[in-house]
């Protein structure tokens, strides 16, 4: 069966959550995207999100270079959610790190628990 982005579950916005998550099940980082992002992921193969802040589509890796390409795109039961499984080049955050998802919370106490990678 032919996918079709319009299947998909939207918020009143028009977005979705997708979580991406290396091919060895690191979670990488959650972005939003809708269904033109959803569409223009999958004809090119490079994960493209929407950009709340900025209200415009967001290529990973456009700017920085930590691009995404994508491995499989997966949907939730709900089809209120994507996974999308990337092969990540650098880190997935903004502040450096392999993954957005840092700070741990143990017994109460934020820990974070992965350093910023090396230039």
């Amino acid at each position: 069966m032919p996918f079709d982005p319009a299947s998909l579950r939207y918020d009143a916005a028009g977005l979705i959550p997708a979580i991406a998550q290396d091919e060895g099940g690191a979670v990488l980082m959650m972005a939003w995207m809708n269904a033109q992002a959803v569409a223009r992921t999958l004809d090119t193969g490079r994960v493209t999100y929407w950009s709340r802040s900025r209200q415009a589509f967001w290529v990973k890796g456009e700017t920085s270079g930590h691009v995404q390409r994508l491995i499989e795109m997966r949907v939730d039961c709900d089809r209120d959610c994507l996974l999308v499984i990337v092969d990540q080049t650098g880190p997935a955050c903004h502040t450096n790190r392999r993954s957005c998802f840092y700070t741990a919370v143990r017994d109460g106490t934020e820990v974070e628990i992965m350093a910023p990678m090396a230039d």
